[in-house]
C-alpha cells in the first residue's frame, strides 16, 4: 500500500523513484534528437543544458553520467519553481513525483495554467488526478491514438493516473 499522508509541499523533493522512473520513460540519449513534440532534446529529457543555453542538433555526444547531472540539475532548479506554485497545498510523496514528473515533461507553464494545479489549490485531489487526462496532445496530436506516432505520451499520463489514484 502506497503512504497516502499528505504534507507540505514547501518540505517535499523529488524522490529516488523518481529519477528512476524519469530516465525510464525518457530514455538516454548520447546525441541530441527531435522528441516526439519537435523539440531539440538530449541525455534524458534535457532541453536545455544546465546553464540555460537550449540544446542544439550540432552539440556533441555526452555520457550518461553527464546525462544524469543535467536531468538532477533541471529538476533541482525547476522544483523551487513547482512549489512556489502550491503555496499551502499538502501533497503525498507519490503525488509530488507524478505532479514533478508532468512538469518536467509538459513545462512550468503548461503546469501554472492547468486544471491540476486549480484542484490542487482547491483540495480536490481526486479531480486534480483526473486532470491528468486531459493532457494527451503533443503537437496537435492526440497521443490517445496510437497510430498517431505519439502514443507512449498518453501511456506515461495513465501511468501518473494511476499511481495518484492510489493515493487517494
Amino acid at each position: 500500500m502506497q503512504n497516502k499522508t499528505k504534507i507540505s509541499v514547501a518540505i517535499l523533493a523529488a524522490s529516488a523513484a523518481f529519477f528512476t522512473s524519469l530516465e525510464i520513460h525518457e530514455g538516454y540519449s548520447a546525441k541530441p534528437y527531435k522528441d516526439t513534440g519537435g523539440v531539440v532534446t538530449q541525455g534524458i529529457g534535457s532541453t536545455v543544458k544546465p546553464n540555460g543555453q537550449s540544446i542544439k542538433m550540432t552539440d556533441p555526444p555526452i555520457t550518461r553520467k553527464t546525462a544524469i547531472d543535467w536531468a538532477k540539475t533541471h529538476v533541482a532548479k525547476d522544483e523551487v519553481v513547482f512549489r512556489k506554485s502550491m503555496p499551502g497545498v499538502k501533497l503525498s510523496l507519490v503525488e509530488y513525483d507524478v505532479y514533478l514528473d508532468f512538469t518536467y515533461n509538459f513545462g512550468q507553464a503548461n503546469w501554472n495554467q492547468s486544471s491540476m494545479l486549480r484542484n490542487l489549490k482547491a483540495g480536490q485531489y481526486v479531480a486534480a488526478c483526473k486532470s491528468l487526462l486531459k493532457w494527451k496532445y503533443v503537437a496537435k496530436k492526440d497521443c490517445s491514438i496510437r497510430k498517431n506516432g505519439c502514443y507512449g505520451v498518453w501511456v506515461r499520463q495513465q501511468e501518473r493516473y494511476q499511481k495518484c489514484m492510489e493515493v487517494q
